[in-house]
């Protein structure tokens, strides 16, 4: 997790049970695996009601179209990591992962439920500093977020009891 972030298990505590919606809790789990062959990088899931929902890792960028060969999955996999915002993605890995926790912890909520990043705004949907009132706001809001964060959306709002 590197040194700004703490410990994993420090982390998934503070993500899962300090700062997750009462709503929520149990519901919702972080998982972080490492490999030894796979020069330091980590494998972020989260998993909604025990069911892998969405994976952040090298792995899950470069081979998302699966018609293609290794090396052009790979090719294509630079081309985004170096040039294609992280709000224009799709799929995202372990580093775009760490980088919007940590902008996600350093900024106050009111930031992190409009920031940029999706990524920033899923941990901040499902963050307890997140009242109905501002709920009932964001359920306008909620069509525009890409397909993967739309469900986030609406498993808070549902939660809430808000649709």
């Amino acid at each position: 997790m590197g040194k700004t972030l703490g410990s994993w298990s420090g982390m998934r505590k503070y993500l899962e049970q300090e700062m997750l919606s009462e709503s929520l809790k149990g519901r919702i789990q972080y998982s972080c695996t490492s490999y030894p062959n796979m020069d330091g990088k980590k494998i972020f899931e989260i998993r909604i009601d025990s069911k892998t929902f969405k994976r952040f890792s090298w792995e899950t960028v470069a081979f998302k179209n699966k018609n293609l060969k290794q090396q052009e999955a790979w090719n294509i996999f630079w081309e985004e990591k170096n040039y294609v915002p992280v709000e224009d993605k799709t799929e995202f890995d372990d580093e775009d992962f760490c980088n919007a926790l940590k902008v996600y912890r350093e900024l106050p909520i009111e930031d992190s439920i409009v920031h940029s990043n999706p990524i920033v705004r899923m941990f901040a949907i499902l963050d307890r500093r997140i009242g109905k009132r501002t709920l009932e706001k964001l359920t306008e809001t909620a069509q525009n977020q890409p397909e993967w964060l739309k469900s986030i959306y609406l498993l808070r709002f549902s939660a809430e009891n808000i649709i």
